[in-house]
């Protein structure tokens, strides 16, 4: 038997329950691990709450929350290639499944082996916002010298976004609150602050012509306020909110493979890239650490340490 926070209903963080449940065994494309650490993100609350109907609406319940995890391998389906017991691994968790359990099932082939020098909490924040930067950047594809705007920049995504864009030579200006200044800046982004007021104005008198690119992390009406500042619509590329298709623009297409999970390990280890692990929760309070994200006042990345 495993712990687990999950929930038996949509709504709320009062749906939220913790519960035990039998260790699940891994399918022919899956693999069994024991989970060190798990990434919270903002898709963990959409799901819960039942915004996301097509990924687990067709599910029973109780349902655990979390996508992304690090840990070691307990077992290996059938059909999986490439990993072994014993191996320490990060990936993504089967919808449903979770990631804030002490063992899970992650798929197969959206696992990777993490180098040795990796730490578990590091490797469980690439499935999602390491490699969402990194699909956003060469979905991009810009040159060195391009500007390119993050609106939501202080986040596990942004903060990822801004290390990788600067990395690659491109100026990066960035939206965001106020606590999360001198977290934005270290990356060498200059940080606009959105609750003085009149942010577009303010930004277009940073960049006249506008950004050769525009990131948004954040959806709704702040997309669209922030639209017109890309030089071109199919610059604009939007992380969660599919309507950026109605502004001529696109969402991220995601890639979802180990080839992917690899790189971001390896940026990481290389020193290029930094998660910016703001909390490390045990499982026991990982529905704070959750609340936090909701809340949208998380600044980079919070993790759930089982070693806690």
């Amino acid at each position: 038997m495993s712990k687990a926070l999950g929930y038996n209903a949509f709504g709320g963080p009062e749906v939220q329950v913790s519960f035990e449940r039998p260790d699940p065994a891994p399918g022919p494309a899956e693999v069994l691990i024991r989970v060190a650490a798990a990434g919270v993100n903002p898709l963990d609350h959409l799901l819960r709450s039942g915004h996301v109907p097509a990924l687990n609406g067709h599910l029973p319940f109780p349902q655990v929350l979390g996508m992304e995890a690090a840990g070691t391998v307990l077992a290996v389906g059938d059909d999986v290639t490439g990993l072994a017991v014993g191996d320490r691994v990060t990936g993504f968790a089967l919808t449903g499944a979770g990631t804030y359990a002490e063992t899970t099932l992650l798929l197969g082939t959206s696992t990777a082996r993490i180098p040795d020098t990796l730490p578990e909490t590091w490797a469980a924040t690439v499935p999602v916002a390491g490699t969402t930067a990194l699909d956003v950047l060469d979905q991009l594809d810009l040159p060195a010298g391009a500007s390119i705007l993050v609106n939501g920049i202080g986040g596990g995504v942004g903060i990822a976004l801004a290390q990788l864009a600067g990395d690659r030579g491109l100026v990066v200006t960035g939206t965001g609150g106020p606590a999360k200044r001198e977290l934005v800046t270290a990356t060498g982004a200059t940080f606009v602050d959105y609750t003085l007021g009149e942010v577009v104005d303010r930004l277009r008198a940073h960049a006249p012509d506008g950004f050769d690119a525009v990131v948004d992390t954040v959806g709704g009406q702040s997309l669209r306020d922030v639209a017109p500042l890309a030089a071109k619509p199919d610059a604009l590329i939007a992380v969660g909110d599919p309507s950026v298709a109605e502004l001529g623009g696109a969402e991220v297409r995601r890639r979802l493979d180990r080839a992917n999970l690899e790189r971001v390990a390896e940026l990481m280890v290389a020193g290029r890239l930094d998660p910016h692990i703001s909390g490390a929760y045990p499982l026991t309070r990982a529905g704070e650490a959750l609340a936090l994200v909701e809340s949208r006042h998380a600044s980079g990345k919070l993790v759930i340490d089982m070693s806690l």
